[in-house]
């Protein structure tokens, strides 16, 4: 690809470059998983979507900008650059939404989309259970349609931002007598509906990221269905699409954890050959997933699937971010032991390493490894 820019992409990040520096907060607010904190990255939602920031990529007529890949990855650079606060709804901005705009009816869209930009409701994915997480077809949570209503029954777990979300898109099967991969719908679930009951998951750091969500006769209008009843496999390979299309793991995300590494570094080891060489094989990494990441920018901007380097680039980045924060515990020392993300350096064990969700979520690394191993180098499924 062409790597310049054009005079238009040019004079669009001036613009996104001006408007952060003018607007992101000087000060880090609060974790989002603090009432505090919650309300506060709402407020900046609401500050980016009345700017038209909230979902560049969307298309003009559902309230994005219609901007291609390649702005659109311009704009996420210069977020990450300018240091501005994490994204809040990202579930509903990079799945549950792109996959309405594509399968939704006009009903839908025009009941759900504007409170996602919003950011007025907030978003969570149903789709892992016990014993259906990288094998989803096995997913058991029923859904028995009852006139124009499903009563939805079953388990979700691994859920991630369910404690504060007001809607959860949900995976439930609708015809138990259909192939594993056949009779199941992609449901809109209101969160704060009779007979759902959000049971946070306390991790390691603290936190409560994840939740177990149980769903008992839940009332649910078969207009939450989108797509075609039973047809909820197909939408949901839309939303998964999506996911790695979407995903905010830029070289410039890499970037950006890789200076708060530097940042740990001691005093009087700054000099130190060893250390030196280390952080130098890190941007290394860096720069080349940076042109594995413009190979798969480049098939989206010509309106093609990702292709399979897709599913090597999403191993990459989960086992670089590892790797990185590796060295940053090594560099904090003694440091790295503090429990209290409060004296931690930057929150860093708490925020990434602890959970080491990366190699689970946008698909495992053990199904990335599937992915290539049978698709790139053609070899025989396992038995």
């Amino acid at each position: 690809m062409d790597l310049s820019l054009t005079p238009e992409q040019a004079s669009f990040r001036s613009e996104v470059r001006a408007w952060l520096q003018e607007h992101v907060p000087t000060e880090r607010l609060a974790p989002p998983g603090t009432p505090e904190g919650l309300e506060q990255h709402r407020a900046w939602e609401r500050t980016l979507f009345e700017a038209g920031f909230a979902a560049v990529h969307w298309p003009s007529e559902s309230g994005g900008r219609g901007l291609g890949p390649i702005e659109t990855s311009l704009f996420y650079d210069e977020y990450l650059a300018a240091g501005a606060p994490e994204r809040l709804n990202r579930l509903a901005l990079g799945l549950a939404g792109p996959t309405l705009i594509e399968c939704g009816t006009p009903e839908q869209r025009e009941r759900w989309l504007s409170r996602m930009l919003s950011c007025d409701d907030l978003w969570c994915q149903g789709f892992s259970e016990p014993g259906a997480g990288s094998d989803l077809a096995a997913l058991r949570t029923r859904g028995v349609v009852d006139g124009d209503r499903l009563r939805v029954s079953g388990q979700k777990i691994w859920t991630s931002h369910s404690r504060f979300a007001d809607w959860i898109f949900a995976l439930v099967r609708t015809d138990p007598d259909a192939p594993r991969h056949r009779g199941i719908s992609f449901v809109m679930i209101d969160r704060h509906s009779p007979g759902v009951d959000v049971r946070p998951i306390k991790q390691m750091n603290h936190a409560s990221s994840f939740a177990e969500v149980w769903f008992d006769d839940v009332d649910v209008p078969l207009a939450n269905v989108v797509g075609d009843l039973h047809d909820g496999w197909r939408v949901a390979m839309v939303a998964l699409t999506n996911e790695r299309s979407s995903n905010l793991n830029t070289a410039a995300h890499f970037e950006q954890l890789l200076r708060e590494v530097v940042d740990m570094v001691p005093d009087d080891r700054r000099q130190d050959p060893r250390v030196l060489e280390r952080i130098g094989r890190a941007h290394e990494e860096i720069e080349a997933y940076r042109y594995v990441t413009l190979r798969t920018l480049t098939e989206l901007s010509q309106g093609r699937r990702p292709g399979v380097q897709s599913a090597m680039g999403k191993l990459w980045w989960s086992q670089m971010q590892t790797r990185l924060h590796e060295l940053g515990l090594e560099l904090m020392g003694e440091d790295a032991e503090l429990l209290d993300p409060a004296q931690a350096t930057n929150g860093f064990v708490h925020r990434y390493w602890l959970g080491r969700a990366a190699h689970i979520y946008a698909g495992s690394d053990e199904i990335q490894r599937n992915i290539l191993a049978e698709r790139w180098l053609g070899l025989p499924k396992g038995r």
